[in-house]
């Protein structure tokens, strides 16, 4: 079994989803007492944070390109980010390192191209929805992305960033994004792709008038076939 290098921190809620997912995939697909190899580096959410305000993207790249390296020097034979949005700087944490990256909208891509949809809605941070950074990755794929309007934008990210990373659940919230969802699903939309790890604190499949797919769970999937390969 390889060992998993893990990027978290953003938030730490998300990567402790990130842990669960791949020791519970490994010992699904093992049995008796298997659980995952794995190493985590924890950055400090609210130093990412700061530079997402800022539009500091190199700084940010710089940051999650050392923890990378960090793992592969703790001996990591492959790296996950556990988060969407910080994929915009992919391109940084792959060129930091010679093991295999795996990125989480080709794992998502795969399993929508999979179940025979051709257009989805996203639901994230508005940085995900907006910078374009997964909306072409996935039209390389096949696949159109179409985001919520600018309103229901401004929500979708307000609940994540002010609620899920900070642990708050709000009933109220979940009502706001299934009336996102079905708004999506009304303009043509043949699935809704969860697109940032800590949406499932909120909101599960039974939530959306069309399948989900859940960034999160499906990149965990992708590295655990990676580590078993």
């Amino acid at each position: 079994m390889r060992t998993i290098g893990l990027i978290g921190g953003m938030s730490w809620e998300s990567s402790a989803e990130y842990y669960r997912l791949v020791n519970e995939d490994v010992r699904n697909r093992l049995g008796g007492q298997h659980n995952a190899r794995s190493l985590m580096v924890t950055v400090d959410f609210a130093e990412v944070e700061a530079m997402q305000r800022d539009g500091d993207w190199d700084g940010a790249g710089k940051l999650l390109a050392d923890a990378a390296a960090a793992l592969e020097r703790g001996g990591a034979d492959l790296i996950g980010l556990c988060t969407n949005t910080m994929h915009l700087v992919a391109d940084r944490i792959e060129a930091a390192v010679a093991v295999p990256f795996a990125h989480l909208v080709d794992a998502t891509a795969d399993r929508v191209r999979a179940a025979g949809a051709t257009r989805v809605g996203l639901l994230a941070t508005r940085f995900t929805m907006e910078m374009g950074f997964y909306t072409e990755r996935m039209a390389a794929h096949g696949i159109e992305v179409l985001v919520p309007p600018a309103d229901d934008r401004d929500a979708v990210h307000g609940v994540i960033y002010d609620e899920l990373t900070l642990g708050v659940v709000n009933p109220d919230s979940r009502d706001e994004y299934r009336r996102v969802m079905t708004r999506l699903a009304a303009r043509g939309c043949e699935g809704i792709i969860y697109g940032c790890t800590e949406i499932t604190l909120l909101v599960d499949d039974a939530d959306s008038p069309v399948p989900v797919f859940d960034s999160t769970r499906l990149h965990a999937e992708r590295l655990v076939d990676l580590a078993l390969e």
